[in-house]
């Protein structure tokens, strides 16, 4: 069925188009798409998009690496480098910070109605992503700087993906459980 997929880009299209509205639905019900969450996300008084990201992140591990046990799904993990990570961490800092939206949640909040995320974040990730294209041929021997491959925890400790895994997933719930008893 993947192989199928993956030969067809218009069911890909489609299958993208539909899941990143599901996305956008799931981001406006969890509440992540309000300024004022966010905002108090970064005032360390609402922990709502922490609870939500972290939340999400187990379950894609855990999911991931269930399609990975079951040769339902490979992983190929993109390589990665120091001069890319640190000023697209940076870009993308500095983009939250003023405007209060990641790509995400901007996206989201258009899609109930936030003029700011529309007149602000849309025009702002179109134009970004014009200069990057713009300009990628001349930054790519910047951006492969401090080049780190596709290496991954497991492999980089030489561990079954599991004994990652468990211990984060463990760890992340006693931290969710935490924030909850806080009442954060």
């Amino acid at each position: 069925m993947l192989n199928t997929l993956h030969k067809k880009q218009y069911i890909q299209l489609l299958l993208g188009f539909f899941l990143g509205i599901g996305f956008g639905f799931l981001l406006q019900k969890g509440g992540v798409t309000y300024y004022d969450v966010i905002i108090g996300q970064l005032l360390l008084t609402d922990f709502t998009v922490v609870k939500i990201m972290l939340t999400a992140m187990i379950t894609g591990m855990v999911g991931v690496h269930l399609l990975v046990t079951f040769n339902l799904a490979q992983l190929h993990p993109k390589p990665g480098a120091l001069g890319s990570t640190i000023p697209g961490a940076l870009i993308f800092g500095v983009g939250f910070g003023i405007l209060g939206y990641c790509p995400g949640t901007a996206m989201g909040a258009v899609g109930h109605g936030a003029l700011d995320a529309l007149l602000g974040g849309v025009p702002g990730m179109l134009l970004g992503a014009a200069a990057f294209a713009a300009l990628y041929p001349r930054l790519t021997p910047l951006l492969k700087r401090g080049d780190f491959g596709d290496v991954t925890i497991p492999r980089l400790v030489g561990l079954n993906p599991w004994f990652i895994v468990v211990p984060v997933v463990v760890a992340v719930l006693a931290l969710l459980y935490v924030l909850e008893a806080a009442g954060l």
